[in-house]
């Protein structure tokens, strides 16, 4: 499939700063193919892409791929400068407020996380990713879904920062056994939070079934501490589900936490029940 046949590369209207980084590259382009002489047609051709492509990325209508770049950066002579827009150009393609998730947690040095209906995005595979955002509705149209995977998958970067942030998870039983996209899907899944769990910064516990009696009933905690002594989480039962900062209520969130910490299984014994599960799958 071509870039242009293929969804997921329109600019969001709503994204001020993704707007206009991609009206700039394409004023870019525009102004260095103008100034070698080269018409759009042409341009085209020695990049491998339709004339209406061309147009459509230097009027800021489209965002261009890596690969666009790099040929638009050789036949328009650009020593790098054109290719050098690729990470800003990537960041674009991923909604905002993923961005901005994405960005709170590439600044955290510890992240709590107790889920009680799906995996973190964190610990998700590819594909148990896609299953899972195909079960919301409305149905999402397929580009958004590419999106959403994307970024999801981006944010994984968390895990080669050095130096290391600590990540806890406390997973509810019943999101282990959901076959979510299917038993292969959640084999491989179960294998993946296994090799996650090997990682010397990572600590996932499992929440059994039949421990109900916690403060983690009202649904996700979350709290990303960050260097400077700060930190931001939320609960969703608690403060209307929007995101805290203050000392008094980043107490109340950390006070759960700990409780669900203590009435989950052991990092130790939650391998050994999840690898449990991996061969009854």
């Amino acid at each position: 499939m071509s870039e242009e046949e293929e969804p997921g590369w329109e600019v969001d209207p709503d994204d001020e700063w993704g707007v206009a980084v991609i009206a700039t590259v394409g004023r870019q382009l525009k102004l260095r193919r103008e100034a070698l002489g080269m018409s759009a047609a042409d341009f085209g051709k020695a990049v491998g892409y339709g004339e209406d492509l061309v147009y459509k990325v230097e009027g800021g209508k489209r965002i261009p791929r890596p690969e666009y770049l790099d040929k638009a950066d050789r036949v328009l002579k650009a020593g790098g400068l054109i290719a050098a827009m690729k990470e800003d150009v990537e960041k674009v393609r991923y909604p905002k407020r993923v961005r901005a998730l994405a960005g709170l947690e590439a600044k955290a040095v510890e992240l709590l996380s107790y889920g009680n209906h799906n995996l973190h995005g964190l610990l998700q595979t590819e594909e148990y990713a896609w299953a899972l955002l195909r079960t919301r509705r409305p149905v999402s149209p397929e580009d958004q879904l590419e999106q959403a995977v994307a970024a999801r998958m981006a944010r994984k970067a968390i895990y080669e920062r050095s130096p290391a942030p600590e990540l806890s998870f406390v997973l509810e039983e019943t999101t282990l056994r959901r076959p979510v996209g299917g038993k292969m899907v959640l084999r491989k899944q179960l294998e993946h939070l296994l090799e996650v769990a090997q990682l010397r910064n990572v600590e996932i516990q499992v929440m059994p079934m039949d421990r109900w009696d916690h403060p983690g009933m009202g649904g996700r905690v979350q709290v990303l501490k960050f260097a400077d002594g700060t930190a931001v989480g939320r609960m969703d039962d608690e403060f209307n589900g929007r995101p805290v900062d203050e000392p008094r209520q980043l107490r109340i969130l950390e006070l759960r936490y700990g409780i669900i910490r203590a009435e989950a299984l052991t990092a130790r014994e939650s391998l050994a029940f999840i690898d449990r599960m991996l061969g009854e799958t």
